[in-house]
């Protein structure tokens, strides 16, 4: 038996998808949770017997898929953030110094991940290594009086179980992050440059829109193709006034500012420049405080070229 409590995952970057580096660096992902997997599609047979019976059931080609789920932390998730982006990479002292930037862009990047069972001995193939991983997906769920969370979703093309990793040279594995994860409540929420409500949620959903795609005559996902960025979320304020409603009524233009800072001052920047809400309601469900959710949709902004972009600043 094997437990969750021994449960590690690394990754590497990759020059070719696909493409392990030899004698790769393997970075520790910080997790809460992992379904990163092997996954096949059931092609069953679609005969008509006079018996009944299901003649035959076959296994589709090898992806790979899954999700990762996180506690946010500084200077933890910096290469998975990029991925989730598809930033050309961090912009050094931009916008000024001692500030980072990254943007929402073009640039795919692949990773080789490491599923690792530390209470497995090698004859159980406690390394599941997965080769050709993009991000396809990033959530992120900032709740009141809580840690930050969230979560990465996945695509791959191969895995391999293995006794260890002498196939991949000789790896090494830097020193894992020891910052503190975020909270909700050491920082501040602007909405179209100031406080303008009691926000008791925030869930941002960037999606890359990726899609397997398969060859014949290949066991493996062959390749995966990209879609728009696409930067969706749900605002959710306690309802004090109309003033957020009617932005969703006269389809006013907002932006959003989220400035999480751990108990060490480091502060990372999640800004959305321009959005417009896509729905408004100040539902009533009982005689407590009534609650109004704005989902919202993110739109490319001519001044930061971008419709996402992520600030970081350390101490």
């Amino acid at each position: 038996m094997s437990d969750g409590s021994q449960t590690a995952l690394y990754y590497v970057a990759e020059v070719t998808s696909g493409t392990t580096p030899t004698d790769p660096a393997l970075s520790t992902l910080r997790i809460t949770g992992v379904t990163l997997g092997l996954m096949k599609d059931a092609l069953q047979s679609e005969e008509i017997r006079s018996d009944r019976q299901i003649a035959d059931f076959r296994l589709g080609s090898n992806r790979i898929e899954g999700t990762v789920s996180f506690e946010m932390s500084y200077d933890s998730f910096d290469d998975m953030l990029v991925a989730a982006l598809m930033s050309s990479g961090w912009a050094i002292g931009v916008p000024g110094v001692g500030t980072d930037q990254i943007k929402a862009e073009s640039t795919r990047q692949a990773f080789t991940m490491v599923r690792y069972h530390a209470d497995q001995v090698s004859g159980d193939k406690p390394y599941h290594i997965m080769r050709g991983v993009e991000i396809d997906t990033m959530t992120l769920t900032i709740t009141a009086n809580a840690m930050v969370t969230g979560g990465f979703t996945f695509y791959g093309k191969s895995m391999e179980y293995a006794a260890d990793l002498t196939g991949l040279g000789t790896p090494t594995f830097p020193a894992v992050t020891t910052t503190e994860p975020m909270d909700s409540f050491t920082g501040t929420l602007a909405e179209g440059g100031s406080n303008v409500a009691c926000v008791t949620e925030l869930t941002l959903n960037i999606s890359n829109g990726l899609e397997p795609f398969f060859c014949i005559g290949s066991a493996d996902m062959s390749d995966v193709s990209v879609g728009r960025s696409n930067l969706t979320g749900t605002l959710t304020a306690k309802f004090s006034n109309s003033t957020l409603l009617e932005k969703f009524k006269d389809e006013t233009e907002s932006s959003l500012d989220l400035d999480l800072i751990d108990s060490a001052g480091n502060s990372q920047v999640h800004s959305i420049p321009r959005l417009v809400y896509t729905g408004g309601q100040a539902d009533v469900s009982g005689e407590g405080t009534i609650t109004q959710a704005l989902p919202f949709q993110a739109l490319l902004d001519a001044t930061e070229a971008t419709n996402y972009e992520i600030e970081t600043t350390d101490v």
